[in-house]
């Protein structure tokens, strides 16, 4: 059941709001910026159809306080600091260095074909751009009809339009080179919108950085509105991440096998060159990209040749562009493959250019091949991951056909030429000349002061040195140094500022050391927090968090599993009807021995409160028959043996307020502890699990790469709540009636109803506030009872993520963790025993338990059977509703035919 993720931008130069009418979105991702500049991302559930400026600002100054400090100082050395150091509150609304001039003259390139929708989006914003000197130019690529055309010649005259009839991603690329006006050629695509700042910020790279040839940009999504959207971010996107980063080959180095994997440099949906660059290194290779059988590549090749040819590229993501991912999850798969393709695509066509670089090539094949598929097959395999299956199979399967895909593409480009005739200047296929990258290396290394109290200077006189050493000095005190690769270029003021504020920046805010660097950044962090976040949620300057409530109008079920046990019942729901709660509550009494006659007469004593007969002897028939009955949209399930404070309740749902959350368990703690078997089941572990709040969702699930998922220890059913729309989800359920006490596999009908809808990447909360109070068993009889089935149902529960889930995590936690359990536990009864200690768990309880897991396997094959012949309950969507099976969608008739 997939949920969309609403995008914004959070701009912290202004005031954080509220963010309202989030009905439908199960989380709020926002990308927090700095008079512009990309921070990095939140995410945060939604709450009551909203997101709070409180949640916003908690998790900026969590996730991004460093980001934001770093921003800061890199603003305050636009200009000389004082003789002092920087000061925080000082900073606060300095505005990011700019580019004073002059402004290049920038060709935007819009390559498209037959996407008028899209592209009449992307021209929109492309309008927009601030910038004071700019070539619009739309290419037009072999289009089957006149829409792009008449678009771009009646509602955006500004823009030139080309028809390029060459069909191919490249071929078009290549003609906005020859059509351009501008000395500096930025291409996006017609899916893309793109920032206002986007053209401003490749230029001042460009300007400041005179040796620098290429830039990229980031990426973010424009919307994560389907599942197709939000698993293209799962699976890396196109964002490069928050940080400038510079990428040359070193002379003298060889060829580094790494830098051949350039998706890691950007993507061609932002991306811009010198127009010089190409009369050197030559055009986009025409069998490459969309539009040709390779899919794919072109923009990776070219951010190759860029740097093996001895060039710089840099990744600017302060050029920011947002990209509409596919919608529909086939076109996403095909997607993926064809990167797969294009890629190899991209090596192969490398390996006929650079025949030095094979080895180097043939490397980064094979580590591609192991660590992105293989890994990821085999962990998917393994266990449900957040990225489904099929997708890394496809890319996988892109990988071996795009090993022949740019022979083929080759023959068809020069097909291509000897018909349309070739564009100017021809198109080589030849191998190129040796790269002047292979020339020897001069092993020299210049020596520099920065003098941190005067403006900064771009060190231009470094042009012949290899590396630069720079010394730092405050007021003529050196303070340290570090080396920068320049490779015989310039290195400009914002290179040299980012390397200073990483690794300098205590001393700008404390040159004369008179803090230690914990009190440094408490202070800082005093000052952003009280600037940046609303004072409605500080207190002192610290910040404060509102506890939402669930609306009082969302109505809640409790269901009360009994077995023959009046006394406990009775007084279990004195204690639930005084509850002191605003909403509506129905309280059901799920009688699971009616034969009995026993719990009629107590549920009489109580009007109002429900009365469900199942015959079918188990915990899990039970509660799921109360499930099926509830009309609540939470569903409380709790034990007969159970008492509860007068605001349990409200605690309890609390958490149901964000929309992310389907599990809520609560802290159990023992009511007495007056027997010998009392005080062992506290030592065993009970059945509270702490007192600090904590939560786990689908990310959690997948993390535990190579150990079972420990559901067990996030709370028990005594003392639980659930969305009631997981039991109509068909991949959760209802609880899995083989499981649980009263039938011979023991325990597990919790556990597994925890995993399932973790596995469906929900979240569960454990809320240790809303306690309850529960009466362990008396007798030591009863106690190993217990205990033997909890044994047995650990296994079960195994068993049952193993055979249904293919989660093979389960295997290796039978066959290799809990043997080493037990070796460890009778090791250290035995030293115990050795030593004449008193021992806090005795002998027999631990052998209780080993014969409890052995007795596992058998007990869930004897629990099938009865459910075979007792029958299952049905869907909670089909039982009470009396839903047609036409009504239902596939998943749930699939999910439907498997119970039935």
């Amino acid at each position: 059941m997939f949920e969309p993720i609403k995008m914004i931008d959070i701009e912290l130069s202004e005031p954080l709001q509220t963010i309202k009418d989030l009905e439908g979105y199960i989380a709020l991702k926002a990308l927090v910026r700095l008079h512009g500049v990309p921070l990095g991302y939140i995410q945060l559930p939604i709450v009551n159809g909203c997101c709070s400026a409180s949640a916003q600002g908690k998790a900026i100054i969590d996730q991004h306080a460093w980001p934001i400090m770093r921003r800061l100082i890199n603003n305050g050395l636009t200009t000389p600091p004082p003789s002092d150091g920087l000061r925080m509150a000082d900073l606060l609304n300095l505005p990011p260095p700019v580019c004073d001039g002059p402004f290049p003259l920038v060709t935007v390139a819009v390559c498209t074909r037959d996407r008028s929708a899209d592209l009449a989006l992307c021209l929109k914003a492309l309008c927009t751009l601030e910038y004071p000197n700019l070539d619009l130019l739309v290419i037009d690529n072999a289009p089957s009809d006149d829409q792009t055309e008449r678009l771009v010649r009646e509602q955006y005259p500004q823009v030139r339009y080309i028809c390029e009839p060459r069909p191919g991603l490249n071929w078009a690329r290549n003609r906005a080179i020859l059509e351009a006006q501008g000395e500096i050629i930025a291409y996006t695509d017609d899916d893309v919108i793109v920032d206002s700042k986007w053209v401003s910020a490749l230029a001042q790279t460009f300007t400041e950085n005179p040796e620098v040839m290429a830039v990229t940009g980031l990426v973010v999504p424009y919307e994560l509105e389907t599942e197709a959207q939000v698993l293209f971010e799962i699976h890396s996107g196109f964002g490069r991440g928050f940080n400038r980063k510079w990428y040359r080959l070193i002379r003298g180095k060889g060829n580094n096998w790494q830098r051949l994997g350039t998706g890691q440099f950007g993507t061609g949906a932002n991306m811009a060159y010198h127009r010089s660059l190409f009369d050197d290194i030559g055009y986009f290779d025409p069998a490459l990209d969309v539009g040709t059988v390779t899919n794919g590549g072109g923009d990776l090749e070219m951010f190759y040749r860029v740097i093996r040819e001895g060039y710089t590229l840099v990744y600017e993501p302060n050029a920011i562009v947002r990209h509409r991912h596919r919608h529909d999850y086939a076109k996403l798969r095909t997607q993926l493959a064809n990167n797969g393709v294009g890629l190899v695509s991209y090596w192969v066509r490398t390996a006929i250019a650079y025949p030095d670089g094979r080895k180097a090539i043939l490397r980064i094949g094979l580590w591609w091949l192991r660590y992105w598929n293989i890994r990821r097959l085999w962990h998917a395999f393994l266990h449900k991951t957040d990225f489904p299956r099929d997708l890394i199979m496809a890319e996988f399967k892109g990988f071996f056909i795009g090993l022949n895909r740019y022979q083929k593409a080759r023959r068809i480009a020069k097909g291509i030429a000897e018909s349309f005739g070739p564009q100017r200047p021809v198109i080589a296929f030849d191998t190129p000349k040796l790269p002047r990258t292979d020339q020897p290396a001069r092993d020299t290394t210049a020596v520099r002061k920065v003098e941190l109290t005067e403006l900064l200077q771009p060190l231009s006189d470094v042009v012949s040195y290899r590396n630069t050493r720079i010394f730092i000095t405050w007021n003529d005190n050196p303070l340290g140094s570090f080396n920068i690769d320049n490779d015989d270029q310039p290195i400009s003021v914002a290179r040299l500022r980012g390397m200073l504020v990483d690794r300098y920046w205590l001393k700008f805010l404390d040159p004369n050391d008179n803090s230690t660097r914990a009190k440094i950044w408490d202070e800082a962090l005093t000052v952003i927090t009280n600037h940046y976040i609303p004072v409605d949620v500080l207190e002192n300057g610290k910040m404060i968090t509102t506890p939402e409530n669930l609306p009082a109008d969302v109505p809640v079920s409790i269901v009360v599993a009994t077995l023959d046990r009046p006394d406990d019942l009775r007084d279990c729901l004195r204690h639930l009807l005084a509850q002191e709660t605003p909403r509506q509550v129905e309280i059901i009494v799920v009688d699971n021995n009616p034969d009995s006659g026993l719990t009629p007469p107590v549920v009489a004593e109580f009007p109002g409160v429900v009365l469900v007969n199942e015959s079918r002897r188990g915990l899990a028939y039970a509660r799921n028959a109360g499930f099926i009955a509830c009309k609540g949209n939470i569903a409380i399930a709790t034990d007969d043996d159970v008492r509860m404070p007068l605001d349990w309740l409200e605690k309890l749902v609390a958490p149901f307020a964000r929309s992310d959350v389907m599990i809520v368990t609560g802290n159990t703690l023992p009511l007495e502890l007056e027997t010998e078997a009392q005080r062992l089941f506290e030592k065993y572990g009970g059945l509270g699990r702490g007192f600090e709040r904590f939560e786990v969702n689908g990310e959690w699930f997948t993390s535990l790469r190579d150990s079972a998922v420990p559901t067990w220890r996030l709370g028990a059913t005594a003392n639980a709540a659930f969305r009631t729309s997981i039991f109509s989800h068909p991949h959760i359920g209802l609880m899995d009636e083989a499981l649980g006490p009263g039938m011979p596999s023991g325990v597990g009908e919790d556990t597994y109803l925890f995993y399932k809808v973790l596995k469906a990447g929900h979240t569960l909360v454990y809320e240790p506030k809303a306690y309850v109070w529960h009466r362990h068993r008396r007798s030591l009889s009863a106690l190993q009872r217990q205990l033997y089935n909890y044994s047995k149902g650990h296994i079960a529960y195994h068993l049952t993520t193993l055979f249904r889930d293919q989660d093979f995590r389960a295997l290796k936690h039978i066959l290799l963790h809990l043997p080493k359990w037990r070796i460890k536990q009778i090791t250290q009864y035995l030293r115990q025993r050795i030593r004449r200690r008193k021992t806090h768990y005795p002998w027999s309880f631990i052998w209780l338990e080993i014969k409890g897991n052995l007795a596992g396997p058998w007990g869930l094959w004897q629990s099938y059977r009865r459910v075979k012949r007792e029958g299952q309950s049905l869907p909670i969507s089909t039982s009470p509703r009396n839903i047609e099976l036409g009504d239902l969608n596939q998943e749930e008739r699939n999910y439907l035919s498997e119970m039935t």
